[in-house]
This record gives C-alpha cells, structure tokens and sequence, in this order.
C-alpha cells in the first residue's frame, strides 16, 4: 500500500482517474491497530454498511436520530400526498360522470359558491400548516448540536475531499475515488475511498464542510446530510450515529467534470477502536500545523 500523503493537484486528480493508478491511502499499521482494538473490546467487525443498493425503493436505514426524525416526517408526508392524490381523483371521476355532456344537458350558470371557495382557501392553508410545522422542528434539529463532542472538517476539491480533525491533533488526510479496476468488491464502484473518515459510535459529531475551488456538497444518505461546501464560507451540520459499519454517500452539488468520482466514505467504529485509530493517524497523516521541513519528512518516509 501507498502513502497516505497525497499531494493536492487537478493533474495528478486526473491521472489517477483514467489510469487507474491512484494508491491506497490506509497504512497497514492503521488496520492492525483497528485489528488489536477490536479484539481487545470484543469488536469482531462492522456491524453492516449503508449504500445505495439496485432497484431501492425506499430511504436508506436511519442511523441517526435526525435520520429517524426524517424518516418519519417522510411517512407523514407520504400519507398527506396520498389522501390529496385521492381525493382529486375522486373529485374528477365525480365530475366526469355527474357533468358530462348526457348526464348534464343544460350547464348550471352558478358563478360564485361562498362556500366552496372558502373551502379550497382554508383547508390547503391548514395541510399547510401541519406540514410547516414539524418541518421547522426538523429543519432547527438538523442545523446543529449545542453539544459537540468532535468536530471533523470537510473540504470539498476537484474532484475529492480533504478531512481534517482539530480535535485530534490537528492532522489532515485526502480521500480520493478507489478505481474500478483495484475495487475488491465491484459492487462499491465509484462509493470506494482509498481513505475513510472514522469516528466513533454514539458520539455526537460537529461536521463542517467548505469547498476550495467550486461549491461542493458532502452528503452521507444514512445520515440525513446533505451540506454544501462553499468556497470562503463553513457551513456546519451534526450526527450521531447509533450502529457501527461502513456508510456510503457521493458528493451530491454538480461541481465540474469530475463530480462522479468523490465518494464519501465513513467508518464508525467503537470508541476503543477509535482512540487506536487516532493515535496511529497521528504518525501517518501531517499536522496542519506543521513546518514545511516536517511535512516534507513526513511525506519522504511515506513514501
């Protein structure tokens, strides 16, 4: 496996896309640190992974409380949009067999009914209203927690993303698009990263996202996020994510040639397995903050 340190460039971008030959960005030693953590905790793997699957028809299973809550604010609205669905059907099969021309010979010349026109006023306002208000509830929800426990950085480039964790020892690693012709599993075809986003399970997660170049949109369907990243401004979401696996999401703002290719990869992990990842990803991935003459080290020995 390759180095993790990755430089930045939309030339080497396009080259590890058509040629397949971009490198995997996980060390070996990243794995066998998550390998002696899990077996120290009882943590015998992930427990499922949450991705788009052929022919779904249905909302990827909520793995976060703002999930759940959209979940069923999705269920209360399919019911709405049914029961009006229906009823104008049934108002326009009525006025097909009442006012057809047979049943019907002489048209009523009636201009104004005070009752009805109050009617198709009052009740669309109030489907309105039942609709707007646990709209709102979820929209504030969503927004973002009082009660950060990490924060997580997201930046949006042509074409994949770029993590940084302030809370861990500042450090910053790329993820970029796995090629089809290294995937181990065909099935991840353009979801892969050759480097994931970790944290850990019932945590409550600070996501800010930006974009570098063009705006960008980071989005994790299991989640219920979907925030875009804009060039000189952060915006900032939240989750919580209640079973540990793999969960699957595409940047989701059309952001150039090569939207298609920046996956968006997360593990969630336990927090033992997680406080084993940090303290290696803190050798192998360079600080922010760090002088030049150490980054260039850090890149020298990685590769």
């Amino acid at each position: 496996m390759g180095a993790p340190l990755k430089s930045f460039g939309v030339s080497g971008i396009h080259a590890g896309i058509e040629t397949g030959t971009m490198e995997m960005g996980v060390s070996r030693k990243l794995f066998l640190a998550l390998a002696v953590a899990a077996a120290a905790t009882g943590f015998a793997g992930l427990a499922g992974a949450a991705e788009p699957l052929p022919w779904q028809m249905n909302l990827q299973p909520a793995v976060t409380p703002v999930a759940e809550e959209a979940r069923r604010f999705h269920d209360i609205l399919l019911v709405i949009i049914a029961a009006i669905s229906v009823f104008v059907l049934a108002l326009l099969l009525y006025c097909f067999v009442r006012f057809n021309e047979k049943a019907n010979p002489v048209p009523s010349r009636t201009s104004h009914n005070t009752l009805v026109e109050v009617l198709w006023t009052v009740v669309p306002v109030m489907i309105l209203v039942a609709i707007a208000i646990p709209s709102f509830k979820l929209m504030y929800y969503a927004d973002r927690t009082e009660e950060a426990e990490m924060t997580i950085k997201a930046i949006g480039r042509q074409w994949y993303w770029s993590y940084e964790y302030p809370d861990h020892g500042n450090f910053t690693f790329d993820a970029l698009l796995v090629p089809e012709a290294e995937l181990t599993d065909p099935s991840k075809r353009l979801l892969e990263t050759d480097t994931h986003v970790v944290v850990p399970v019932d945590t409550n997660v600070r996501i800010l996202v930006t974009g570098s170049d063009v705006i960008h949109s980071w989005t994790i369907p299991a989640f219920h996020v979907k925030l875009d990243g804009i060039p000189g401004h952060v915006n900032e979401s939240w989750f919580r994510v209640t079973v540990e696996g793999t969960y699957y999401g595409q940047c989701s703002e059309l952001c150039g040639v090569g939207h298609a290719y920046m996956p968006i990869v997360v593990e969630v992990v336990s927090k033992e397995a997680f406080a084993a990842w940090v303290a290696t990803a803190q050798e192998e991935y360079a600080r922010i903050d760090a002088p030049a003459a150490e980054v260039a080290q850090l890149e020298s020995a990685g590769n």
